[in-house]
């Protein structure tokens, strides 16, 4: 399509000067015969109509190729704008006014396009403890999380919290009592302060600052020119790895939530933005019932329970110590970290 765009302007320009040639030519002979009537002044009226007609037409045919590219365009925006919503609301759905007790996995199982991903996963995370995810890659983890705030509903099973299945509470309620911090951080081409108070809109700048203090984010972000008025740019592209992740965090500490699940927040960073970035996290799960995916295991000691996770299957569960204890999965996961 670019090259016969291209090639469309000077070919046209060539054609023309061609015509325009042969008509000269013709009608030249013409004139100067007198033979057929036709006077120089209607034929030089006739080159000037004939000239003035040539940029029309192109710019007709131009038309013509940015309404085919556009309705390709539009066709493709259409599939994703008029797809079907899968997670609804049901008819009595009831809000979750404030989590409480305990977020349970019963006899879960969870298929994508008819592969099974989970198979019978049953687990409860007690309110305030920590629970982490570890396993292979492809082993159900990020899935396993993805379905708390109902990203996926699951296949058969159900996730109940403080005793009530997911299904049956508000969806804009229970993710308002939920914060995620995955590997990649999400962050829009706005401001710093923006960035931080996008859960949170009504936040103050006093409040929006403490929270960039408990995140270890303060510091650089008062050393910008502008402070807390800098844009991050296009994904937080104007920032490091390690600034765009406390940037996160900030937004997380800034919403205050109940639950917090993390996706590997600190796998795609080097060892000193990581240690500042753990910081951050530390402080951000204090009070809070966490439910952490981590690849680096010596990240995840010190959780009330690890869960490890085969094949979509709770291969083995316990605290740090019982784990390894077991001789199993974990300790040779350990041990592989460990020697690296």
């Amino acid at each position: 399509m670019n090259f016969r765009r291209d090639l469309a302007s000077p070919l046209s320009e060539f054609l023309g000067v061609v015509v325009l040639s042969c008509i000269l030519w013709f009608g030249g002979k013409l004139v100067l015969s007198h033979s057929s009537g036709l006077e120089a002044d209607a034929f030089i009226t006739y080159i000037v109509f004939f000239t003035q007609i040539i940029n029309p037409a192109k710019a007709l045919s131009t038309a013509f190729y940015n309404a085919q590219k556009g309705s390709a365009a539009i066709a493709r925006i259409e599939e994703v704008l008029q797809a079907p919503v899968v997670i609804k609301n049901s008819d009595h759905a009831k809000p979750l006014q404030k989590f409480q007790q305990a977020i349970e996995f019963k006899n879960v199982c969870f298929s994508y396009n008819d592969v099974p991903i989970l198979k019978n996963i049953s687990l409860t995370i007690p309110y305030g403890k920590t629970v982490a995810l570890v396993g292979a890659s492809g082993s159900g983890k990020s899935t396993l999380a993805d379905l708390v705030p109902r990203f996926h509903d699951v296949t058969s099973g159900e996730i109940l919290i403080d005793g009530t299945p997911i299904q049956q509470l508000d969806i804009a309620s229970l993710r308002k009592q939920i914060s995620i911090v995955t590997q990649e951080a999400i962050l829009f081409n706005d401001t710093v302060a923006n960035n931080i108070s996008l859960g949170t809109p009504d936040a103050t700048q006093t409040q929006i600052e403490e929270a960039a203090k408990a995140a270890n984010a303060y510091n650089f972000i008062s050393q910008k020119e502008q402070g807390f008025a800098t844009n991050v740019g296009d994904r937080g592209g104007k920032l490091s790895g390690g600034e765009r992740q406390r940037v996160t965090i900030a937004r997380a500490l800034l919403k205050n939530p109940p639950i917090l699940i993390l996706d590997e927040a600190t796998s795609a960073l080097d060892t000193e933005s990581e240690r500042l970035v753990q910081e951050a996290i530390n402080t951000l799960m204090k009070n809070r019932t966490s439910l952490v995916i981590a690849h680096r295991l010596s990240t995840i000691q010190h959780a009330d329970e690890i869960v490890v996770l085969q094949n979509g299957e709770i291969a083995e569960q316990g605290t740090h110590h019982q784990l390894l204890a077991l001789d199993g999965i974990y300790k040779k996961l350990v041990t592989m970290q460990a020697v690296r």
